[in-house]
């Protein structure tokens, strides 16, 4: 394993878990917001496809999804369904970053840099629901 893969491994694990979030957060949403939701969750299945395939690439094997995740508040309105997603957000923009930062090859940075962006935007688009401001941070990935 070298840096750049157990970095991989992270984003990938983060992946599942927002993929998991996102499937909890469907029943709670609101009609206007479901196309959104599903839209996201493309999002992250195919972000973290792009990951396990760069792990399959380098010869890694990625991790597999957990038969559960344990969200940071329970989920039971549209409201605590934008606060896990802005946290699941938030823990994929910890992981991308880090991929940035220990990435040895362009495609890795690549990668980290896409995903974080994305993460990032989507983090905005949940302050927004949630009317947190900024709906934008500094450095995302750091907090």
């Amino acid at each position: 394993m070298s840096t750049t893969t157990d970095a991989l491994r992270t984003v990938v694990a983060a992946e599942h878990a927002a993929l998991f979030t996102y499937g909890v957060i469907t029943a709670f949403t609101t009609s206007t917001r479901r196309r959104t939701v599903d839209e996201f969750g493309a999002e992250h299945r195919a972000a973290r496809d792009t990951a396990a395939d760069a792990m399959r690439s380098a010869d890694a094997t990625p991790p597999d999804q957990e038969p559960g995740y344990t969200l940071p508040v329970e989920v039971t309105d549209p409201t605590s369904a934008a606060t896990v997603a802005l946290a699941a957000e938030t823990d994929c923009a910890l992981a991308y970053r880090a991929l940035l930062e220990q990435a040895d090859s362009t495609a890795a940075r690549r990668i980290g840099l896409d995903g974080l962006t994305a993460s990032a935007t989507r983090a905005a688009q949940w302050r927004a629901a949630l009317k947190q401001s900024p709906y934008t941070v500094a450095f995302p990935g750091s907090e």
